[in-house]
């Protein structure tokens, strides 16, 4: 029972915190599964990306709602996210255990270092030319989908900068945009950690409960908070989580 609780709990936060901030909430997940539930590397990614799915679904009906997302930039950056996400899950499945644990930590110090550098990078590059505009979500679809796949995240701290600072989205428009590419592409990583074993479904009816629970608060919610506040604060957790990922000593 005290694991279906905590199950919960780690759900509901990573739900909140991915709809406030547009992203999957794996960054939130993936530490306490394996910190808290005690969970391998690999079935924390796994039974992330399985769970970042409803994260998706809830999240950019919320947003859509608000009329926050573009369907043409999803369709682009999911059409080359599906091909590589596979890739991403059986290049994780490959690595040991202590080369993942310190690559994720690594991953984490690299999307704080982007979240804190977002707001002034728009002031340096200009937002992309139309005719150059597809290619750009293409690539990033491509890129979005392999680190998803390998670090079992939803990819949004990619994908929300990049839509803001080079296509000229609004903040919210790009998250709401990031949630529903998501789906397509967290669902084909998610069935390939699945088929090798990665996945620890005892868990995964109350970590989906309260990503659910959590998404509808944090996605109607992200309206009321200042985004630098939110930024600030989630930057801070994944930067201390990468840091620990990176220096603490791996069990054998």
């Amino acid at each position: 029972m005290a694991t279906i609780i905590t199950s919960l709990l780690i759900g509901l936060t990573a739900g909140a915190f991915g709809a406030l901030i547009g992203i999957g909430g794996g960054l939130i997940m993936i530490p306490l599964m394996v910190e808290v539930l005690k969970l391998t590397q690999h079935k924390a990614h796994g039974t992330s990306l399985v769970a970042l799915v409803f994260t998706g679904i809830g999240g950019a009906t919320i947003y859509a709602l608000h009329s926050a997302v573009d369907f043409t930039a999803a369709i682009l950056l999911a059409l080359t996210a599906v091909f590589t996400a596979p890739l991403g899950a059986r290049y994780c499945n490959a690595l040991v255990e202590k080369k993942l644990r310190k690559y994720f930590g690594i991953f984490l110090i690299f999307c704080s270092i982007l979240l804190i550098l977002k707001p002034y990078l728009a002031d340096f590059i200009s937002i992309a030319p139309c005719h150059i505009k597809t290619a750009v979500l293409l690539i990033t679809g491509a890129a979005t989908g392999f680190l998803s796949g390998m670090m079992g995240v939803g990819g949004g701290t990619i994908m929300v900068p990049v839509m803001v600072i080079l296509i000229g989205f609004s903040q919210h428009t790009a998250q709401g945009t990031s949630l529903l590419v998501m789906v397509p592409a967290g669902a084909i990583g998610a069935f390939t950690h699945w088929k090798m074993g990665n996945v620890e479904k005892s868990i995964l009816g109350a970590l989906i409960s309260g990503i659910i629970l959590g998404t509808y608060v944090g996605g109607n919610f992200a309206y009321l908070f200042s985004d630098n506040i939110l930024r600030l604060i989630f930057t801070v957790v994944i930067l201390w989580m990468g840091i620990r990922y990176i220096i603490a000593p791996i069990p054998e």
